[in-house]
């Protein structure tokens, strides 16, 4: 049903279009008829932000079924695989979904003939020449023998151009008869070796993505686990029919079979009701009667995870354990370990690496899903720190979505990771202060894709050595997590990690800002330097106080350093009378605020007494303090007898506490008191 809405409404147009899912270039037509009409400029503009928001909002949901497709794919792959009858058909599919997932015009797959030495077409899906169909390749020519010599992913956007690779007349005849230009080829592993390629391929120049290739890996693995699975069934009916005398054998052999179908049914089912790692950790254990556990990258084995993904199999780890690596795209991603097995049957060694696979398509299902919602969070504080003029029901309507409360108090968070046993900044702009927040930003990990130069005062410009970079990134998925966790927001910025926490009931910036440094500093393995700013009553209301704020948490984020407090986190209210320097001007608030809250925080109490009292303990602290704390010259410039001022000094000693005369409390009382009269003297 169409969506109807005023026409006096800018977004109602593209609300329209956003249903039918009409194509991009439909969305400027709104704008070109508004301008025919001569609509004044205001309604122009309208239309323009209203234009980039719908653009927005289309290119996410075209990228999530985009992601929806491609996970479905590698389910319906995993499905086949479990139900494996006719390799052809497997096969087939795989080099189906890949070219249609890639969006190539051409897709196809080759095998390695030991036999014959060479390598010939298998599968092919989009090709239009016969010739290319029955092409035989020589081993280690053209880009498919580059494959298989590295066992590495490669790609060129110009076959005929790149001379990385052996070029013969037999593939460039067969190559330019199909008319392809860019090629992707992915290797097919069967434990170290190289089984076979997987291309996809397109007639026209193209440059294929980081994700599209460990999307084609992932194809690759299935059909190289459809041809390991053919062969076993081939080898099993073999052995079957040679030892038909040798029943018990048989029948043995038979369970465990049925074993290993039963796990693939149990951790299809898994995947497809959207099980998690745990889960399939679990299934495993039930059906190999043993102790399965999942490990992150850093708590496996390195050893045994090593060797298995050398090796292509689960190795033995020490007396009764194995290890399975999972993995994707060439990527580790962590590792099963099965525990109390001494002895592992083939079977089931294959099957705990059936599962370590669908552990990978998991882990990289939860990724993708994660990475989305990250780049969501992001991209809504990056919009609150650049563009304070949003609509507020806008800013809610997206925190809503990602279960943040805009209306709440927040706190701004500059979070910045420090250099291993130097205390200083692992990156330059992260150590800078005193810039604005239109400085450099970036929501994905490490702020490294589009980001901008802030012109920081107190760091360097940028290029970082390797490790400085995996620092950021390891710091940003750690604030990404903790602000899902907390509800809260979180993006790269300045070459550090922006967060905007909500703040509870009783809590305070200071405190949110000690406790974001250790949960931080514990989670990247370093340590975390958090300068908070003071709390946002509703950053949906007032997004600007959320840009002042992050401006205020960058110079206590510096502040922190200069004072030797790398690795700690403090709010401008924990430097006392320093925090005048360290606290700005709030949009919105008359100038001298931050003067006004340092006055009322430290004497406000004795002020208070004052007005209600109508006593005179202000002018007796000033008296006291021009004396040089001698009450006998205070009650001499005030008139009154000496145990006047003791009682009125009693009295401050009250309000303010015990302490208000050590040297430290009675420097920023005697500030207070000046920058009282001051203020005083100019109408505060």
């Amino acid at each position: 049903m169409p969506v109807t809405m005023p026409d006096d409404r800018p977004e109602a147009p593209y609300l329209e279009l956003l249903v039918r899912g009409a194509p991009a270039e439909a969305y400027e037509r709104p704008v070109l008829r508004a301008r025919a009409d001569k609509a004044p400029a205001d309604r122009l503009a309208a239309l323009e932000r209203a234009k980039l928001l719908a653009l927005r909002v289309r290119g996410e949901l075209e990228g999530r079924r985009r992601r929806e497709a491609e996970l479905s794919a590698l389910y319906e792959t995993a499905h086949d695989l479990a139900g494996l009858r006719d390799l052809d058909a497997v096969l087939q599919a795989i080099v189906q979904r890949a070219r249609s997932l890639l969006g190539t015009e051409v897709a196809y797959l080759t095998l390695n003939d030991p036999t014959a030495g060479d390598t010939y077409m298998r599968v092919t899906d989009g090709s239009v020449s016969a010739r290319f169909q029955q092409l035989r390749l020589g081993m280690g020519e053209g880009l498919g023998g580059l494959v298989a010599q590295t066992a590495r992913p490669y790609v060129t956007e110009s076959y005929f151009h790149d001379p990385r690779f052996q070029h013969t007349h037999t593939i460039d005849a067969g190559v330019r008869d199909e008319g392809l230009v860019a090629i992707l080829g992915v290797p097919l592993l069967l434990g170290s070796g190289v089984i076979g390629v997987l291309f996809a391929a397109d007639r026209r120049a193209r440059v294929f993505e980081r994700e599209q290739t460990a999307l084609l890996g992932s194809f690759a693995a299935h059909a190289a686990v459809a041809i390991d699975t053919a062969h076993l069934l081939a080898e099993t009916r073999t052995a079957l029919a040679e030892l038909e005398a040798a029943n018990e054998i048989i029948r043995d052999r038979s369970r465990v079979i049925e074993r290993a179908s039963e796990v693939h049914d149990r951790l299809t089912e898994l995947v497809l009701r959207g099980g998690g790692v745990h889960d399939v950790a679990d299934a495993v254990a039930e059906v190999l009667s043993g102790s399965v556990e999942f490990l992150e990258v850093d708590e496996a084995p390195a050893a045994a995870v090593d060797r298995s993904r050398a090796d292509g199999h689960a190795v033995r780890d020490g007396e009764e354990d194995w290890v399975a690596a999972v993995s994707a795209g060439g990527e580790l991603l962590g590792a099963l370990v099965l525990r109390g097995h001494p002895r592992l049957d083939p079977m089931d060694q294959r099957t705990l690496e059936r599962a370590a696979m669908v552990t990978s398509l998991l882990q990289l299902a939860r990724r993708s899903a994660g990475e989305a919602e990250q780049r969501v969070r992001g991209e809504l504080l990056d919009d609150l720190l650049d563009t304070p003029d949003r609509e507020p029901r806008l800013l809610r309507e997206r925190a809503a979505r990602l279960r943040a409360d805009l209306d709440t108090p927040h706190v701004v968070l500059a979070a910045g990771i420090e250099a291993p046993d130097t205390g200083t900044p692992a990156a330059g702009p992260g150590a800078a202060h005193g810039s604005g927040p239109g400085a450099a930003h970036g929501s994905g990990p490490g702020g490294i894709s589009g980001s901008r130069s802030g012109g920081a005062h107190g760091g360097g410009s940028g290029g970082a050595p390797a490790e400085d970079a995996e620092g950021r990134r390891r710091l940003w998925s750690a604030a990404s997590h903790l602000a899902v966790t907390r509800h809260g927001l979180a993006a790269t910025r300045d070459g550090g990690t922006v967060l905007l926490l909500p703040l509870a009931d009783g809590d305070t910036a200071d405190a949110l800002a000690r406790r974001t440094a250790r949960q931080l500093g514990t989670a990247v393995h370093a340590a975390v330097t958090v300068g908070a700013s003071a709390p946002v009553p509703a950053p949906a209301a007032r997004p600007g106080e959320v840009a002042a704020g992050y401006a205020e948490a960058r110079r206590c984020l510096a502040a922190l350093r200069v004072l030797g407090r790398a690795g700690e986190g403090a709010a401008a209210e924990d430097f006392g009378f320093l925090g005048l320097l360290l606290a700005g001007t709030r949009e919105g608030a008359p100038d001298g605020t931050g003067v006004q809250d340092f006055v009322t925080r430290t004497v406000g109490a004795v002020i208070d007494y004052d007005e209600r009292r109508g006593t005179e303990l202000i002018r007796t602290l000033d008296a006291y303090f021009a004396g040089g704390m001698s009450p006998a010259r205070t009650k001499d410039a005030l008139h009154v007898h000496v145990n006047t001022v003791a009682q009125r000094l009693e009295r401050v000693g009250r309000l303010l506490g015990p302490d208000w005369q050590s040297p430290a409390r009675s420097l920023e009382i005697q500030l207070a008191l000046r920058l009282h009269r001051l203020a005083s003297a100019v109408g505060y």
